[in-house]
């Protein structure tokens, strides 16, 4: 299988033995771009961002936004999303957030809430997609 590894300065480095994201061949100019679940983290200092689930929402997008864009596409090209939730209280505001991103003809997703999250982040969300 033909793969490659995208790696952008743009979003946090990996803080273990993974990849931001991987890219595979799907067909006649299509790829598939499965981004690593992001987290918080400010990608020039590598500290979680301060405030609130709004403020660390939007610093998650931001960095799955720089990865997709390193991969070549858009928000509009991601096909699934998982969010992963410290405190499933904080849904309404995550899903907000989230809606600005995916505007029209949003992608399939799971939201779920889990015992901890890398670096105690109160949220974060991997994404797959489709470009070409």
């Amino acid at each position: 299988m033909q793969r490659s590894i995208v790696r952008t300065a743009q979003a946090p480095a990996a803080i273990g033995p993974y990849s931001q994201a991987v890219v595979v061949p799907v067909g006649e100019g299509k790829r598939m771009v499965f981004c690593s679940g992001q987290i918080p983290l400010d990608p020039v200092t590598g500290a979680m961002v301060e405030g609130d689930i709004a403020a660390q929402t939007r610093q998650v997008l931001e960095n799955l936004g720089a990865v997709l864009a390193a991969a070549g596409g858009t928000f509009a090209d991601v096909v699934r999303t998982t969010i992963f939730l410290a405190d499933m209280a904080d849904f309404a505001t995550v899903n907000g957030i989230y809606g600005e991103r995916f505007t029209s003809d949003p992608p399939a997703r799971a939201t779920v809430q889990a015992a901890r999250l890398p670096r105690d982040a109160r949220v974060e969300i991997d994404a797959i997609a489709v470009i070409g």
